[in-house]
């Protein structure tokens, strides 16, 4: 059975995320996928699992949808935010049935910059690579979408024993603090910029989005004329422009630059890093990069222990 969407209000940036393009980075190709990856493996895990799962990625201005035809299981997570359908609230993290002629509206609340959206069903949408994450400044996969746009959904059903409150993983809350190692670049930098990064708090801009997430703080110089090839890239990065503003590459990052790198946010921390929100007060903590593995190393246990507990009963 087939279901369809209709979007009837959409912000900015709302798109289709699956895992993203992993090994293609040498040829140019972002990874894309979605910007808070715990989230989203959690609504993988609620909703059975299932193979080549994609979602619809929501960013804060929210997205209202009519289910035009067909009943289906639907689940939401990320963030805290507000989810209602035909305005009865439901929990923030949950799996409940939409059913045909309803309306689901998810948008800003206390916390949170992302939410995910996903279906017992497969969303039929370009595929590419392999997958159908949308990148959203080239078009890789199509557009973000607008209002007006209709979604149809392939294989469409209910599982009214999956229909439930979801764990918030806390644990991974944003708590405005970042951990770093130090960049390649940084003793290119004043003795003062290099000693700021992780002394100093910054503060996010509204210029965030998929690519990255810009900061205000301490000034950032350079010591020295530095003419940098351009060099690969990670989620993470913080580079850091020639007027010494700082920003944090995120899930569509391009895979190469030349500015110079003062710092790299470390993998465990990142997710919760893209749940913070613009005027979000942001401090760095240098670690080094054995400490760096050994914490990944710790989250993944905990990571895996929770997303074990989410299946379906």
């Amino acid at each position: 059975m087939s279901a369809t969407l209709h979007f009837d209000q959409v912000g900015p940036g709302v798109s289709v995320q699956d895992t993203g393009r992993p090994g293609h980075m040498r040829f140019g190709v972002p990874r894309s996928g979605p910007m808070d990856r715990l989230a989203f493996a959690t609504l993988h895990r609620a909703l059975g699992k299932a193979d080549n799962f994609s979602a619809i990625e929501v960013s804060a201005q929210g997205v209202s949808l009519t289910c035009q035809a067909g009943n289906i299981t639907t689940g939401v997570t990320g963030g805290e935010f507000c989810v209602h359908i035909d305005g009865i609230e439901q929990p923030p993290w949950s799996v409940f049935e939409l059913k045909e002629g309803s309306t689901l509206s998810v948008q800003a609340g206390e916390k949170g910059s992302w939410a995910y959206i996903g279906f017992c069903a497969n969303i039929n949408a370009p595929i590419w690579l392999e997958s159908r994450a949308t990148h959203l400044d080239s078009g890789l996969c199509g557009h973000p979408f607008r209002q007006g746009d209709v979604l149809t959904l392939d294989d469409a059903h209910v599982e009214s024993t999956w229909h439930r409150p979801l764990s918030v993983p806390h644990f991974a809350a944003f708590n405005q603090v970042a951990r770093v190692v130090k960049g390649p670049q940084i003793d290119a930098f004043a003795e003062a910029s290099a000693e700021a990064i992780c002394s100093e708090p910054f503060t996010i801009t509204p210029h965030y989005n998929r690519m990255g997430i810009q900061l205000v703080g301490p000034a950032l110089s350079i010591n020295t004329s530095l003419a940098l090839p351009s060099e690969a890239l990670v989620r993470g990065t913080v580079q850091v422009t020639g007027n010494g503003d700082a920003t944090v590459l995120m899930a569509d990052h391009q895979t190469t630059g030349g500015y110079p790198k003062i710092a790299t946010v470390i993998s465990a921390d990142i997710d919760q890093l893209a749940q913070a929100r613009p005027g979000d007060a942001l401090w760095f903590l240098e670690v080094t990069v054995e400490q760096a593995i050994a914490i990944r190393r710790a989250a993944n246990v905990l990571i895996h222990t929770f997303l074990d507990q989410q299946q379906p009963p």
